[in-house]
């Protein structure tokens, strides 16, 4: 059996670029890898492998969570406050917040486009 390696990538539909970009940026600290021409830009954790894609989506595409039920990223032990004060800065929307078990803390956030993005411990 062939196996994976981890997961490569995500690829989000939004409906402006520039703010779904913007948010990503100032909530997560994410950079942009490079764009393929104006539709579409590959960003990254800071030091990582892992990659989102941002494309802007055609007129009747689907956005937000049409099927993708949440997205996690993974941050230091003790940080989970802080940046739940970061992401409602950068304009995401606090969902839900609790403990999966005990010393697993998390926080459910919705992105501009109504993406469910996890916060948890690593």
């Amino acid at each position: 059996m062939v196996k994976a390696r981890g997961l490569n990538h995500i690829n989000l539909n939004v409906r402006d670029i520039g703010r779904s970009l913007k948010f990503y940026q100032d909530a997560f600290g994410l950079e942009v890898k490079f764009w393929e021409g104006k539709k579409m830009v590959f960003l990254r954790s800071p030091g990582a492998k892992d990659t989102i894609t941002l494309c802007r989506a055609k007129a009747g595409d689907p956005v937000g969570s049409g099927g993708v039920s949440h997205f996690g990223f993974s941050i230091a032990k003790n940080n989970l406050d802080k940046m739940v004060r970061q992401v409602e800065r950068a304009g995401g929307k606090l969902q839900s917040r609790g403990k999966h078990a005990p010393g697993v803390p998390y926080a459910y956030f919705a992105d501009p486009d109504g993406y469910v993005i996890e916060l948890g411990n690593s």
